[in-house]
C-alpha cells in the first residue's frame, strides 16, 4: 500500500508530495534525483560549448598552447629573465611557428582549390575508362551504380575540410592574448593554489603530476607529428605528387588522431597520386604511409610514452565522432588531446580513476593494476599506523617527485 503523512486537520498527502527537504532523506529519490540533474547538467554544458565556440574552442587552443610553452617560460624565470620577458619571447616564437605554419597551409590549400576542377575531370575520365573495361568484360551487376558515382564528391569534401582547418587558423588574436594571461599566471598559480587550499602539499603534488603527465603528452606527440609531417611531405615530393606540402601539414595534424588519423591523412594523396600519375604511385603513396605509422606510431611513439598515455580504440573513435560533431573539423584534431587532458585528470582524483581506466587501453588497465600493488607494498612507515601523520607522510611521499621534477 503507498505511504502518506498526516498534517494537521487531518489532510493525508501520498509520499510523493513530500517536501524537497523530506525527499533528500530518501535514499533512492536522492540518487535518482542527482542523476537527472547530473545528465542535465552534461547537455547544458555540451549545449553551452557548441553555441559559445567562438570562444571556447580558442581558449582551449590557448590552454594547450600553455602547457606546452610553460616549461620554457619557467626555464627563462629560473635563469632570471624577468617573467613579461620570459612570456614575450615564448609567444612572439609561437606566434612565428603558426604564422609560417598558417602560410603554408594557407598557399597550399589555395593552390589546391584551384586545382579541384582539373582533378575532377581527370577522376571522371578514370571511372569512365573503368566503366568501359567493366562492359567489354561482360560484368553488368555493378554498372548502373558505377555510372552513378558523384567524381568529384570526394575532391569537395576534402577542399571543405581544408578549408576548415584554415579558417581555424585566423582567429589567432584571442588564442595569443589568452595564452599571453595563462604564461603570466604561471609563476604565481602555486601561491595561490597554496593560500587557497585547506591541504595544499597533497593538491598541489596531484596538479604538478597532472600537468607534468599532460605536458609528457603534447612535447611527445607535437614531436612524432612533426616527425611524420616531414617524412610524409619529402616521400610525397620525391614520388612527384603535387602539393607535398599539404600533405606534410595534414600528416603533422592528423597524427594526432591515433589510428584513424593516420588512415585519413592518408587517402587525399593517394588520390591525388592516382589522378595525375597513376595507381602504381597511389600504391607507393600508401606504403610510405603505412611504412611511416609501423615505425613512429608503433615503435617509436609507445618507447617515448609508454603505454600509460593510451587510450582505448573505441574511445579514440567515440571521442573523434563527439569532438568532431561539436566543433568541426577542429574538434576532430583536439578530439584525442582534449580526451587525454580528461583521462590524466581522471588518474590524480582517487573518485574518478575508474573512468580512466575505462578510458585506457588493455596495456593500460594492466599497468595500473601493477601500480596499485605496488603502491600498497610500499606505503610509508606512516601510513600503516593512520591519523593525522599517516595523511602528511603520505602527501609528503606522493608531492616529493613531483616537486623535483617540477624544479
Amino acid at each position: 500500500p503507498a505511504r502518506s503523512v498526516r498534517f494537521l486537520g487531518g489532510l493525508h498527502l501520498p509520499a510523493f508530495a513530500y517536501t524537497g527537504a523530506a525527499m533528500a532523506k530518501a535514499p533512492v529519490s536522492s540518487v535518482a534525483f542527482r542523476t537527472i540533474v547530473a545528465i542535465a547538467a552534461i547537455f547544458i554544458i555540451v549545449a553551452g560549448m557548441q553555441a559559445a565556440e567562438d570562444v571556447v574552442l580558442p581558449t582551449l587552443l590557448a590552454v594547450l598552447l600553455s602547457i606546452i610553452s610553460a616549461p620554457v617560460v619557467l626555464w627563462l624565470e629560473r635563469r632570471r629573465v624577468p617573467a613579461w620577458i620570459a612570456v614575450l619571447v615564448v609567444v612572439i616564437a609561437v606566434m612565428a611557428i603558426l604564422a609560417v605554419f598558417g602560410t603554408v597551409l594557407a598557399a597550399s590549400v589555395g593552390d589546391f582549390s584551384r586545382a579541384v576542377p582539373h582533378y575532377k575531370a581527370r577522376l571522371s575520365g578514370i571511372i569512365g575508362s573503368v566503366d568501359a573495361w567493366i562492359a567489354n568484360a561482360g560484368i553488368d551487376a555493378s554498372l548502373d551504380r558505377l555510372t552513378r558515382i558523384e567524381p568529384g564528391a570526394a575532391m569537395d569534401t576534402i577542399g571543405a575540410t581544408l578549408n576548415g582547418l584554415l579558417s581555424a587558423l585566423t582567429n589567432t588574436a584571442l588564442v595569443v592574448l589568452t595564452m599571453v594571461f595563462i604564461l603570466l599566471e604561471v609563476a604565481e598559480m602555486p601561491r595561490k593554489l597554496r593560500a587557497a587550499l585547506n591541504d595544499p602539499a597533497r593538491a598541489l603534488g596531484r596538479a604538478r603530476r597532472m600537468v607534468i603527465e599532460v605536458q609528457r603528452y603534447l612535447v611527445i606527440k607535437t614531436m612524432i607529428s612533426a616527425l611524420t609531417g616531414v617524412i610524409v611531405g619529402g616521400w610525397t615530393a620525391i614520388l612527384g605528387v603535387d602539393f607535398p606540402l599539404l600533405w606534410g601539414t595534414l600528416g603533422f595534424l592528423l597524427n594526432f588522431i591515433p589510428n584513424v588519423g593516420s588512415i585519413l591523412a592518408a587517402i587525399p594523396p593517394m588520390l591525388v597520386a592516382l589522378i595525375q600519375i597513376g595507381p602504381g604511385h597511389m600504391v607507393l603513396v600508401a606504403v610510405g604511409y603505412v611504412v611511416v605509422n609501423m615505425l613512429l606510431g608503433n615503435i617509436l611513439e609507445p618507447q617515448w610514452m609508454g603505454r600509460r598515455l593510451g587510450l582505448s580504440p573505441l574511445v579514440v573513435f567515440l571521442s573523434l565522432l563527439f569532438w568532431g560533431w561539436l566543433w568541426g573539423s577542429v574538434g576532430m584534431l583536439l578530439s584525442v588531446p582534449l580526451t587525454m587532458v580528461f583521462k590524466i585528470s581522471f588518474e590524480q582524483s582517487e573518485d574518478l580513476k575508474w573512468i580512466a581506466i575505462l578510458l585506457s587501453a588493455a596495456p593500460d588497465v594492466e599497468d595500473q593494476r601493477v601500480r596499485a600493488e605496488r603502491s600498497s607494498t610500499n606505503l610509508p612507515r606512516g601510513a600503516a599506523r593512520g591519523g593525522a601523520s599517516s595523511g602528511e607522510s603520505l602527501a609528503t611521499a606522493t608531492a616529493a617527485p613531483v616537486d623535483e621534477i617540477s624544479d
